[in-house]
């Protein structure tokens, strides 16, 4: 785990929107948090509250409709396509479906070798080329005698695998890793997150976890956001959510989370109602419709991210009155 201050990426106030047939779909909407050099903040959320589109947005994968997305300092966002290039090398992605973002037709030796091939010193030297890429598989745990199979050939464990050996080549500094181990089997998924805290020690990583398992993120993250409908509902430390979660969206997820032990039981909560059209959003809190305790005050104000404890942010407005 971190111990550094240094903020290495910021994000501010990110929008992103979809034009669709009823109007504008908020994917993201106004958030807003930053992530230490060499820590890994863990994003998570239900399917479709907008965290991996976050991800995606912040390394311009998709284009932001507004906010600064800061990087050493630079925002991204004001980048033309040389610095965009240079950017690229400091910033990688790994992907949810190992199979999919793979190409069929490339041999992993040529999978990994893909982004070498962009920069010049690989582009001159074949013997420097086939050195790195087999440094790398050495790397992230892949036998030599799989450089020339394809991804069809290999379990979706060594495929990941190869993806993460990608994302590495360029030397980054911050990955993107977008729900890398929701395609693969329990006991898969722990090595890989094995792999990415031992690669994140030895080779200084900075990482953006996103997951919709908060039981997986916990095992990997130094802080964790949790989203709702595209805003951050809650954001802390990974022992202050577990122990002391104050939005009552972050106390349903984790009761949802199963006890691996005989005779233990918690209590369950339940939320009733729909989640809300991203399109056609409600006035007040976006999880006033679905919360068990659910005021006047929520259904006509929407609560901000405020302070409500060190290093606890939660936009609720029943937290911050137990905090006065």
């Amino acid at each position: 785990m971190s111990n550094s201050n240094e903020k290495l990426v910021e994000v501010c106030h990110l929008k992103k929107y979809f034009k669709v047939s009823k109007g504008l779909l908020h994917a993201v909407d106004d958030v807003s948090f930053y992530i230490n050099r060499g820590e890994t903040l863990g994003l998570v959320g239900e399917s479709g509250c907008g965290k991996s589109t976050t991800g995606r947005t912040l390394i311009r994968l998709l284009e932001a409709d507004g906010g600064e997305v800061n990087f050493h300092g630079e925002n991204v966002l004001s980048l033309d396509k040389k610095q965009m290039k240079k950017f690229r090398e400091n910033v990688q992605m790994v992907f949810q479906d190992p199979y999919s973002c793979l190409n069929p037709r490339l041999s992993v030796f040529d999978l990994i070798a893909e982004p070498l091939t962009n920069m010049d010193e690989y582009k001159r030297d074949k013997k420097k080329l086939d050195a790195r890429v087999r440094e790398l598989m050495d790397v992230v745990g892949l036998s030599r005698r799989l450089i020339n199979v394809y991804p069809h050939e290999l379990d979706g464990g060594r495929r990941q695998r190869v993806g993460i050996a990608r994302a590495l080549s360029v030397n980054p500094e911050f990955i993107v890793l977008d729900e890398p181990v929701s395609a693969l089997d329990v006991c898969i998924q722990a090595q890989i997150i094995n792999l990415l805290k031992r690669l994140q020690q030895e080779l200084n990583l900075t990482y953006l976890f996103i997951s919709h398992d908060l039981s997986v993120v916990k095992h990997i993250s130094n802080r964790i956001g949790v989203m709702y409908l595209g805003k951050i509902v809650e954001l802390s430390d990974y022992q202050t959510i577990f122990a002391a979660p104050r939005h009552p969206y972050t106390k349903a997820l984790l009761s949802a989370i199963p006890i691996p032990k005989v005779g233990i039981d918690r209590e369950q909560i339940i939320l009733n109602g729909d989640v809300p059209s991203p399109v056609n959003l409600p006035g007040g809190c976006r999880f006033a419709g679905r919360c068990p305790y659910v005021t006047e005050r929520c259904r006509q104000e929407e609560p901000k991210l405020r302070p409500v404890g060190e290093g606890q942010f939660v936009a609720c407005h029943l937290a911050e009155d137990e905090n006065k």
